[in-house]
């Protein structure tokens, strides 16, 4: 499946706004992603295995908060990370 990676996290993918990833849950994409990418997950997900507050994710056009949400193999996942400042 394709993973859209927000401009904040492409440090990790060597720039790359897509990449492909595999996992039947949200999880299983995420635990892919790091061991493609290591580090990227931890941005994402803290030390309680919950999404950070600041992170979003949608399957399609489906807003996803619970990790063990399935998707499917044909399936669009993209992150985005919320920015804050002043």
């Amino acid at each position: 499946m394709k993973v859209r990676i927000p401009t904040p996290l492409r440090s990790y993918t060597g720039d790359a706004s897509v990449v492909d990833a595999e996992g039947s849950t949200v999880s299983d994409v995420l635990d892919d992603l790091d061991r493609r990418y290591p580090g990227i997950r931890f941005r994402m997900v803290d030390e309680q295995n919950h999404l950070r507050q600041h992170m979003k994710l949608w399957i399609g056009d489906e807003p996803v908060r619970d990790l063990s949400t399935p998707v499917g193999g044909d399936a669009e996942v993209t992150i985005m990370q919320a920015l804050s400042g002043g």
